[in-house]
């Protein structure tokens, strides 16, 4: 855990801009700061900030520069890839103009060239791959305009979960936000991650989607980002993934 050679504790909290270096020496004094899973109260304690892991309150800290985190909030019409052989729009050409070095980004998640909302891009390999897996259950969050409207007991009935072509799927929270003659806008939230699940779910109960958006992803939500727009994560948001995929 400890480098007698490596870098003061609070100076690497400071440089990675958790705090000033006065007050990351309040936080590792108050037992606030773990290295490789163990607290850590001494002022004088040296790290190897490329090889240790250290958390603040439990989450992360992240110390190397070259890795970006961004969400994307893709339009309606667009393909959730980097290229497209096809010459399709796809949301590599949104980035590239933006951000260099594209070609080594990952798109967490896709979402079907109809459905627009949160996608999250990043060149962070291991933190990209854990999202993408089903064993760690990253919940996400649509909201979805269906045909007709919806009775009372919906919900409970996707809760329950509904058998497809594929197996049987259901949903972890669902609410109705909105309703107009003809027309319903629910939220859902799963963690599935199988194609399309969300219109074959819907379909399946009896309400079509007309659209559909998907608004977190995690901790991450798309907020006020308009459709083709582009942010860094604060660094909470950042913590927060790592947190729940067990980094």
């Amino acid at each position: 855990m400890v480098d007698t050679q490596g870098v003061r504790l609070q100076k690497v909290l400071s440089q990675a801009g958790i705090a000033s270096r006065r007050a990351a020496e309040k936080l590792i004094i108050d037992g606030r700061v773990e290295v490789d899973g163990q607290v850590v109260t001494e002022l004088g304690t040296r790290v190897d900030p490329d090889a240790s892991v250290i958390r603040v309150d439990g989450v992360r800290v992240l110390v190397d520069d070259s890795l970006v985190y961004f969400a994307l909030n893709k339009p309606r019409g667009m393909h959730s890839t980097m290229s497209d052989d096809r010459g399709r729009p796809c949301i590599g050409d949104l980035v590239e103009r933006r951000v260099r070095g594209t070609k080594k980004l990952f798109h967490v998640g896709r979402l079907d060239a109809d459905t627009e909302g949160l996608i999250l891009l990043t060149n962070d390999g291991e933190l990209a791959h854990r999202l993408m897996h089903p064993s760690h259950e990253v919940p996400k969050t649509y909201l979805a305009t269906v045909s007709g409207t919806v009775p009372r007991g919906l919900g409970k009935k996707l809760r329950a979960g509904i058998e497809l072509d594929d197996g049987p799927a259901r949903v972890d929270d669902f609410a109705v936000v909105d309703a107009i003659p003809g027309k319903t806008l629910v939220r859902v939230t799963l963690h599935e991650g199988r194609n399309r699940i969300v219109r074959r779910l819907l379909a399946a109960a009896g309400h079509p989607v007309e659209a559909l958006v998907r608004t977190d992803i995690g901790a991450v939500s798309l907020g006020e980002q308009r459709p083709g727009s582009l942010r860094a994560l604060r660094r909470d948001e950042i913590g927060s993934l790592y947190k729940a995929v067990g980094l």
